[in-house]
């Protein structure tokens, strides 16, 4: 299924994405999509008999905004250089063991939603990256067969990135992840029984017209059953979490100088196969 929350930014209600391309209202059916509706196999049940059934009123599209997928996001865990080609480009040894950022749940904003360059700024780059989206409670996973188990579905993630703050400012990366809007997610959940294969998903980016990312999630140094398996080892994942996993080649900071670091009036789109695809328009903060 395609999962997706509709409506004006801190009121949108639950919607589908049918096989024929029609958003169909889910609100009569549950409440919203989030955590617990994931964790609920009763309720995503029943999700599936009222599509089947043609029980879902068609939503008028016109001037429809289409809102982050996920309400109530507890944390976004971030993989650090986990394309081998992005380790290349970025002059990095690949790590031996996934490297771990955060970004904090109030950085998600919409797939077609504003993103602001923050005050200050000379290096905001793009990321187009692979979101795995948790539906169990997950601690200490002894398999990568127990890990994908406890995948709900999957999505598409911009990890907007300030270079400066997160590389030359000292500290740890978060002060280069965390400013406002930098997490555009969605269109949609796709639950995982629609995505057989999360290491064969072809991952493409584009600012003003021109294609800057086309990569592979096979590229991964850790696949997502893997990453899912080694952050349970450290924290407990729950119901509604994400896991940004990580980005391929070609951002602005693996580019020759004078790199071509995002400003104001840019437009970035992006796309996952099967996943579906953004667009944001930056402005100044």
């Amino acid at each position: 299924m395609k999962l997706l929350r509709v409506g004006t930014a801190g009121s949108e209600r639950p919607a589908l994405l049918d096989a024929e391309g029609t958003l169909r209202d889910l609100s009569g059916v549950v409440a919203d999509i989030d955590g617990a509706l994931l964790a609920d196999d009763a309720a995503l049940a029943r999700i599936r008999a009222a599509a089947d059934a043609g029980e879902l009123p068609a939503l008028d599209e016109t001037g429809l905004r289409i809102g982050p997928p996920l309400k109530g996001v507890g944390k976004i865990v971030c993989i650090g250089l986990n394309y081998h080609d992005h380790a290349r480009e970025t002059g990095a040894e690949p790590p031996t063991e996934p490297v771990i950022f955060f970004k904090a749940a109030d950085t998600i904003v919409g797939p077609y939603d504003t993103v602001l360059v923050p005050r200050e700024s000379k290096q905001t780059d793009w990321e187009v990256e692979l979101a795995v989206v948790i539906g169990r409670t997950a601690r200490y996973l002894g398999s990568h067969e127990e890990a994908l188990a406890h995948v709900a579905g999957y999505a598409v993630a911009h990890d907007v990135s300030e270079r400066e703050f997160q590389l030359e400012r000292g500290g740890t990366w978060d002060k280069g992840k965390n400013c406002e809007t930098f997490n555009p997610l969605g269109p949609w959940l796709v639950t995982a029984d629609e995505v057989p294969d999360p290491q064969a998903l072809g991952l493409r980016l584009w600012v003003n017209g021109e294609r800057k990312q086309n990569g592979t999630t096979a590229e991964q140094i850790f696949g997502v059953a893997e990453v899912v398996r080694y952050v349970s080892q450290f924290m407990t994942l729950y119901p509604g979490d994400i896991i940004n996993t990580g980005t391929p080649a070609g951002v602005a900071l693996g580019e020759p100088e004078p790199k071509p670091f995002l400003r104001a009036g840019d437009v970035v789109e992006l796309e996952i196969e099967g996943l579906g695809r953004q667009r944001q328009v930056f402005k100044d903060a």
